[in-house]
């Protein structure tokens, strides 16, 4: 009898869903991977929240996960990287709502052909905290900076400031020798959810490679970035405003796939 009076709850429980009858949005949070929405069920208000779940991990089901994308959207491409847009969750239920059939619920980043490089960054490793000094920073970063950037690691940099690849993606650009960048979506961002924006600036000057190089008569050409930044981006984005925005530098000896220095703008 108790197992009969569980399953006859499940099944109460799990009709409610189908009675929902939405009002409003009420916060979309992590990316755009989870939403509370308030309606009512059976006229009675109530708050639903919905995530998304995780991926599967078995190598079967991963296996046959990239041919199961559909509506596949590129949205660039640059040297031997390239982004799309795409839907894994099959069509909606809803035919008659197009917007519901044709968006998109994921980002996919797709790297040919890498190399052994690529593998190891997007392996699972350990991290380790590392005290970098001077001495180490000279010997050792340095060279390696060098080194990939002989081997062509930042050719997708080069190929965005000098007009070759992803102009159509550019939404500011501010000349000015050494005062000039311009700024873009960032890869990992999907260009629909302003709760996860992220763009990229990238300089034009080519003398900095990395934080270290940055010195004190830096700090007005650096202010006059970050102003310029923020006055932009809320007329880029009406509905972000400029204390929404965070904007850092990334030193690229930390990583040597995106160029030294740049600026990204994301909302809390």
């Amino acid at each position: 009898m108790a197992d009969e009076a569980d399953q006859a709850d499940k099944v109460r429980a799990e009709a409610k869903l189908s009675r929902f009858e939405f009002e409003q949005v009420l916060n979309q949070d992590q990316g755009g991977r989870r939403v509370t929405l308030q309606g009512r069920i059976d006229d009675q208000s109530c708050i639903l929240t919905i995530e998304r779940c995780a991926f599967p991990t078995s190598p079967s089901d991963l296996s046959r996960l990239p041919s199961s994308l559909q509506r596949v959207q590129n949205l660039s491409s640059n040297d031997i990287y390239a982004w799309y847009l795409a839907s894994c969750g099959g069509q909606s239920s809803d035919t008659r709502n197009e917007d519901a059939i044709s968006t998109p619920d994921v980002k996919v980043n797709l790297i040919h052909p890498c190399t052994e490089a690529h593998i190891k960054k997007y392996s699972r490793q350990g991290v380790r905290m590392v005290t970098e000094t001077p001495h180490i920073y000279r010997e050792r970063i340095q060279p390696y900076m060098q080194r990939k950037r002989e081997e062509g690691r930042l050719n997708w940099v080069w190929n965005i400031i000098e007009g070759r690849t992803e102009q159509e993606d550019v939404i500011l650009r501010v000349s000015g020798g050494e005062e000039g960048f311009l700024v873009l979506p960032d890869l990992n961002w999907d260009r629909i959810t302003l709760t996860s924006l992220h763009l990229l600036a990238i300089v034009e000057r080519r003398d900095i490679w990395s934080l270290r190089d940055l010195k004190k008569r830096h700090i007005p050409w650096l202010q006059h970035m970050r102003e310029k930044l923020l006055d932009a981006t809320p007329n880029l984005y009406p509905g972000i405003e400029k204390d929404q925005l965070k904007l850092y530098i990334h030193c690229a000896c930390c990583d040597l796939s995106i160029p030294p220095p740049h600026t990204l703008a994301e909302t809390d």
